[in-house]
Parts: structure tokens; C-alpha cells; sequence
């Protein structure tokens, strides 16, 4: 008989206490994300700004590293968060998940402290080893890569093992194929090519099928773990829209993939391929929100008709960040994805701005958004009350970045703009038209702007952390009353 475990029963579960671990490191590295990406601004405006001190090439490669990192880590914790509750059993092999959590920590330490103080090193296999594997998003030295992937393993084997002990969920299902095809997708980077073209395929099958299949499900997932959790979505509906997600992303992921193969000598049916499929991906996560919404909505209104309690918001900074996501990846991932990777665009927008813009958005409204929203479910279940609304911090926390994101995005949309209409089309897209380009006003605006939209993010982001530490006790003290 499997032994039950009660979703507000917080201090029972070692599994929920291993998220935390997992949780207090993401929201670190979150910070150190932002506080190097201010950084890299100030230096784009002012580029003697901590030179040879600490440049700007390392300020980037920490900020996306830092990135790719933190949400790792709260993808993780998120997973070891909602096994319990979706399995009705204790996650199998904790010891080994603790200690999976300190390999991965320590680890990541000591990459970043090489990134700071080393960087890069002679063009020998020792380097690739202990120092850098100079490809972009992924520069992680390769004894890092092997640690990452032995981490990666015990953690499947121990959501596999709880998956098949215990209850089988539909949410559950999808989340444990999906973990199996985003362990395997890190490996097509581990191996070189003599070929360059070939080299940057197989990088793009780990930064993009990463980003466009495996993590878009992973989200799809724990959207619908969220609803039902918040507002008691009927699981039926979430399940629904998840599979049809599974349908669409990983076919849509993967020949969505096609609209980087313009630039590596492919044929020339990649190009619309990429970019009709690579536009469908978010479209599944906004039908599940608006289809559980729209029927929470027609309970609540029938609950009221007949003078009866309706479902009240469990989570409120949860649900403010979970609708936050689904629009969020829509026009991130979406709209601004779209409109600049379509072939007969991208011959002028690739590598500019629109590049940055799309980034920036994508990543904060597809990920950072969902994650954030199972950080403030896993402080609810830390503290074992009922219901935690939002307060004064987690408004302003969720405005603040937001608003900062998106100025951010519109800042350097326009950047973008600049360098399409006069680098590339007017001057031809030479090293003196990219210069040109760099110093006109309207780019420089756009610069200073982004800086300052950076300033407000990283401000939210102070609001986010004071309240993450302290909604817990107001609400226990709430409810206590």
C-alpha cells in the first residue's frame, strides 16, 4: 500500500525540503544574472567601465550562463516540489539527490570563479577540459559538462523510480518523457566536428531544442500542476491541452529548429519550414490558460448565482506570475520570435538587436515567469498555510520586472531597428557600417534606455527577494489570527 503524503504537510516530505535547497541557489544566481547583465549595459554606453578589470565578454558569458543555470536549478527544485503531491509518495532517493545538489553547486561555483578570473585559455585540449569549451551558452569546461550529466541522471532515476512507485498522472507522464529527451538533447553538445557548419548544428540542437521543445513542454507542465494546485483546475482540461502541446512542440520544435539552418548551408525549404513551425509553439500554453480560466470563471459566477463559495485563489503571487507566463511566452517566444526569424527578415535582422530583444523576452516570459510562480508555491508549502495573498512586495516585485523586461525588449526592438535600416540595408553591413551604426543616436538611446529599464528590473527583483523571505510568516500569522 503506497503511503500518502498531504499536499499542506510540508516538514513530512524531504522531497518538498530538497526543492527549497534547490530554490535559495536559483534565486542567487537569478541575481547575479541581472547584476551582470547591468553591468555588460553600462559597458555598452561606456566601454572603459571596469576595462581590464572585468570586461565585458565576461560580464555576458556570466549573465547567459548564469541564466541557463538558475532556471536549471528551479526546474529541479520545481520537479522535486510537485512528486509528492502527483505521486501520493515520498520522492525515491533523496540521499543521492542531496548529494547531486552539492556536486552541482560546488561545481558551478568553481565554473564561474574560472569564468571570472581565467576565462579562456591556449587552444589546447586542457583547456576544453578545465578552462573552456568556447561555444557560446554552453562555454562550461568538459570535466563541468560530465559533473552536469551525472547530476542530471540521478535526478531522472529518482523521478523515474517515484513515478513508477507511485501514482501515474497524466502531468507526471509527460514530465518524466520529457526529462528523459532534455537529459539526451545536453549530450549533442558534448562531441566536436572538424566541420564548422556541422559544428554549430549539433550547438544549436542543444541551445535551441533545449529552449523550443523540451523546456517549452517542462513549462506546459508545470502550468498545469500550478492551476490545478491555485484554483482547482479540473485536471482533465490541463491534461488535454498538455498533450496536445506534446503534439505540437516536439514537432514544432524541432522543425521550428530549421530557421537557423539559413546560415549554415541547408536547403532552401528549411527557411519557411522554420519559420511557419517555429511560430506555433506557445500557441497550446495560452489555450490550457484561457480554456482553465474561462470554466473557473463560469464556477465562480454559477457559485454566486446560487449563494455558494466559489474556488478562491490559493496562491495569489503564484497565479500573478503564472498569468504573467502565458502571455509572457506568447509575445516572447511567440510574436517577437516570429517576427524576426522569418528568412526574407532575418538576411538583415540576424545578428542584431531584434536578436537581444527576442532573448530578453522570451526567456523572462516563457521561464523566468513559471519559475518564480513555483518558488512562491514552494514557500505556501514551507510554511503550511492554506491560502497566501499577494502583498504590497509581490505587486510591486511583479510590476517592476516586468515593466523592466518589456522596456528592455522595446529598447532594443528599436536598437534593432536602427542597424536593419542604416548597417545593414543602407551601408551594406561592413565592419565601418556596423560602427557607423553603433554611434547614431537612435541606437544610443535605445542603449541608454535598456540600461535604465535593467535598473528597474534589478529593483523588482530586491522587491521579489524581500517578499519570497517574508510573505511566508505574514501569511502563517495571518491565518494564525
Amino acid at each position: 500500500m503506497l503511503t500518502s503524503i498531504k499536499t499542506n504537510e510540508f516538514a513530512g516530505s524531504e522531497s518538498k525540503k530538497l526543492a527549497m535547497m534547490y530554490f535559495r541557489v536559483a534565486i542567487i544566481l537569478f541575481g547575479a544574472q541581472l547584476l551582470m547583465g547591468l553591468i555588460a549595459a553600462i559597458q555598452f554606453l561606456a566601454p572603459n567601465f571596469l576595462f581590464e578589470v572585468f570586461d565585458f565578454n565576461v560580464a555576458r558569458m556570466v549573465h547567459i550562463n548564469a541564466l541557463v543555470v538558475w532556471m536549471l536549478y528551479a526546474m529541479i527544485g520545481s520537479v522535486y516540489y510537485l512528486l509528492p503531491d502527483e505521486t501520493g509518495v515520498e520522492t525515491v532517493g533523496i540521499g543521492l539527490g542531496k548529494l547531486a545538489f552539492w556536486v552541482l553547486t560546488a561545481a558551478v561555483t568553481v565554473v564561474v570563479l574560472v569564468f571570472i578570473f581565467i576565462q579562456v585559455g591556449p587552444g589546447k585540449e586542457s583547456t576544453i577540459w578545465l578552462i573552456n569549451e568556447g561555444r557560446e551558452y554552453i562555454e562550461a569546461p568538459r570535466w563541468a559538462d560530465i559533473g552536469i550529466v551525472v547530476v542530471v541522471l540521478i535526478f531522472y532515476w529518482n523521478v523515474f523510480a517515484t513515478f513508477m512507485k507511485g501514482r501515474k498522472t497524466g502531468i507526471l507522464t509527460v514530465l518524466v518523457a520529457d526529462l528523459l529527451a532534455l537529459a539526451g538533447l545536453y549530450l549533442a553538445g558534448m562531441f566536436f566536428t572538424d566541420n564548422i557548419s556541422m559544428d554549430q548544428y549539433w550547438w544549436w540542437w542543444v541551445i535551441h531544442l533545449w529552449v523550443e521543445a523540451t523546456w517549452e513542454v517542462f513549462v506546459g507542465a508545470l502550468a498545469a500542476y500550478g492551476l490545478v494546485k491555485i484554483i482547482n483546475a479540473k485536471r482533465e482540461i490541463v491534461e488535454m491541452w498538455l498533450w496536445i502541446e506534446v503534439l505540437m512542440l516536439f514537432g514544432s520544435g524541432i522543425l521550428g529548429l530549421g530557421h537557423h539552418y539559413f546560415w549554415i548551408g541547408t536547403p532552401e525549404y528549411w527557411w519557411e519550414i522554420g519559420a511557419l513551425f517555429s511560430a506555433l509553439e506557445p500557441v497550446p500554453l495560452v489555450a490550457m490558460f484561457v480554456h482553465v480560466l474561462y470554466d473557473w470563471g463560469k464556477e465562480q459566477g454559477m457559485a454566486k448565482a446560487e449563494g455558494k463559495p466559489g474556488n478562491v485563489v490559493k496562491n495569489g503571487p503564484a497565479m500573478a506570475w503564472i498569468v504573467t507566463n502565458a502571455f509572457g511566452n506568447f509575445l516572447g517566444a511567440g510574436i517577437w520570435g516570429f517576427f524576426h526569424t522569418l528568412p526574407q527578415v532575418n538576411i538583415y535582422t540576424h545578428g542584431t538587436q531584434f536578436t537581444a530583444a527576442h532573448g530578453h523576452l522570451a526567456f523572462f516570459g516563457a521561464y523566468a515567469t513559471i519559475l518564480v510562480g513555483m518558488m512562491y508555491l514552494g514557500v505556501q508549502g514551507a510554511y503550511g498555510v492554506e491560502r497566501m495573498k499577494s502583498t504590497f512586495k509581490s505587486k510591486m516585485a511583479i510590476v517592476l520586472i516586468t515593466f523592466g523586461v518589456v522596456g528592455m525588449t522595446i529598447a532594443l526592438t528599436i536598437a534593432g531597428y536602427e542597424q536593419v535600416l542604416v548597417e545593414r540595408a543602407e551601408l551594406g553591413a561592413g565592419w565601418d557600417a556596423f560602427f557607423v551604426a553603433q554611434n547614431l543616436p537612435w541606437y544610443v538611446q535605445a542603449q541608454i534606455w535598456r540600461t535604465i529599464m535593467g535598473v528597474i528590473t534589478f529593483i523588482g527583483f530586491v522587491y521579489l527577494v524581500w517578499d519570497l523571505l517574508t510573505i511566508g510568516k505574514e501569511a502563517k500569522a495571518a491565518q494564525a489570527a
